[in-house]
């Protein structure tokens, strides 16, 4: 009793994994699950050497960490938290401490730091990315709130972390729900990137009419040069997977779900005035994509003929290569922006360098580009929009008329694209010294009094304009 070093409550994928990981790096470790299965599941699994005790009891577990006891919980977000840490606190002292490694909304983290310090109980949230091979062999840990709680346990958690030059992909973030918070715009970015890949295999299918193998060859080569990257990785594994006669991914589904960060970081964004329309356009097509029935009666009523294009070649090639580049930097612009924002606003006090830093390794939005904006952050920490870093904004210029090529033939075809859409047209809009929206002003003041400011001279005017 009282002899193991951390605690996980939830023994799914990323539970097991994760304290499997701990283990093989020297550390005594316990779980809980009420699920039988998953606890006789961990045991099994336990290599010889590690130091693993699993139970289906509280008060078993708990009775079993060493004090102050780290627990970490790993279920489910909303109310499964909240009862994963209501039955634990009649077993707790203070000084204990509760981490939240699960998708928290980052309010109900501020709700429960302020709930447990009542009872004396240090909580934080941490977000961890890397899937199922991350917790097993090193994620990308994203900690924010309780300092002292979290330096406690940093040994622990350094020793599992993907690592990057030796580095290790994990550093206290912020105040409050900065860990969270965090972990949610990294998921908002994943849904970006991950819906320009769709549209990048689209073009090419549908439009340009690569066949499979081409295509897969051509992400394969694209990861080992300027979009190296784990989304393009494994999109070059997954087109390459057969049964049969067939490749796999022209038999699954194109209804596509979601678990909801997605959509918190695009609501949040707009709270916060922060566009992000590439993500914003990522959570909508993954909603449009559930209206099947409804899309195949359309498709035979709203037709459109396409024109010719140009048939594969390494010229084309090169400008689709180009035109992810352009959306995926612009993505990740996007998702820094809204941590720019939202760090002043819940006064998190974040570093970018910090945050990028942590993501070149082990989590899913890992890839070559973050190094460069990592250097960015440290050249100048007040940078607003990593689009104003001269060499960042280079890679833009130098790739922009491959991006507006391919979104003419996408758009002449009919062929969705509201990714790369969006991607391009917010870089035209923050490149715009001059908007049209003092039309928008001159409207809202004609039917609403709203007011309006001048160019030519200081104040607040209204017009009767009838």
């Amino acid at each position: 009793m009282n002899n193991y070093n951390f605690g996980i409550v939830g023994l799914g994928v990323m539970g097991r994994n994760l304290l499997l990981n701990m283990a093989d790096n020297g550390f005594a470790v316990a779980g809980l699950d009420l699920d039988p299965e998953k606890a006789q599941s961990l045991a099994a699994e336990a290599a010889e050497g590690h130091t693993i005790k699993v139970t289906t009891q509280a008060a078993e577990f708990v009775a079993a960490l060493q004090q102050p006891r780290a627990i970490m919980l790993l279920v489910p977000a909303g109310k499964p938290v909240d009862a994963a840490i209501a039955s634990l606190l009649a077993y707790l002292d203070k000084g204990d401490i509760i981490i939240d490694g699960g998708n928290t909304y980052f309010p109900d983290t501020d709700r429960r730091f302020n709930e447990l310090a009542i009872q004396g109980i240090h909580f934080f949230g941490m977000g961890i990315s890397g899937g199922e091979r991350g917790a097993r062999r090193g994620p990308s840990m994203m900690p924010g709130g309780d300092r002292k709680a979290y330096e406690t346990l940093r040994p622990i958690f350094e020793a599992v972390a993907a690592k990057v030059n030796g580095e290790p992909c994990v550093e206290f973030l912020g105040n409050g729900s900065a860990g969270n918070y965090v972990k949610m715009v990294h998921n908002g970015i994943e849904y970006g990137i991950m819906q320009l890949i769709a549209e990048t295999y689209d073009l090419m299918k549908r439009l340009y009419g690569f066949d499979n193998q081409t295509i897969q060859q051509t992400f394969e080569q694209w990861n080992k040069e300027e979009l190296n990257s784990f989304l393009i990785e494994i999109t070059a594994q997954i087109l390459k997977k057969k049964e049969g006669d067939h490749y796999l991914v022209d038999l699954i589904s194109d209804w596509a779900k979601s678990k909801g960060t997605g959509k918190w970081t695009s609501q949040n964004a707009m709270d916060l005035q922060v566009p992000v329309p590439v993500i914003d356009a990522a959570v909508n097509m993954r909603d449009i994509s559930k209206y099947k029935p409804e899309r195949a009666e359309a498709a035979k009523l709203l037709v459109w003929e396409g024109e010719a294009v140009e048939s594969p070649s390494a010229a084309l090639i090169a400008r689709l290569k180009d035109a992810l580049y352009f959306a995926i930097i612009t993505t990740y612009a996007q998702g820094l922006a809204q941590l720019t924002v939202a760090s002043e606003t819940y006064s998190y006090e974040l570093d970018l360098e910090v945050v990028t830093k942590i993501w070149r390794g082990g989590c899913i939005i890992r890839a070559e580009l973050l190094e460069d904006f990592r250097k960015a952050y440290a050249n100048n920490p007040a940078l607003r929009n990593i689009l104003l870093d001269p060499s960042v904004a280079e890679k833009l210029v130098a790739t922009q008329a491959s991006m507006r090529a391919i979104l003419q033939d996408a758009i002449a075809n009919g062929i969705p694209a509201s990714g790369y859409v969006n991607a391009l047209s917010y870089v035209d809009a923050y490149r715009s010294e001059k908007l049209p929206t003092n039309i928008i002003q001159a409207q809202r003041d004609y039917f609403g009094a709203h007011t309006y400011e001048r160019i030519d001279q200081e104040g607040i005017f209204h017009t009767r304009w009838d």
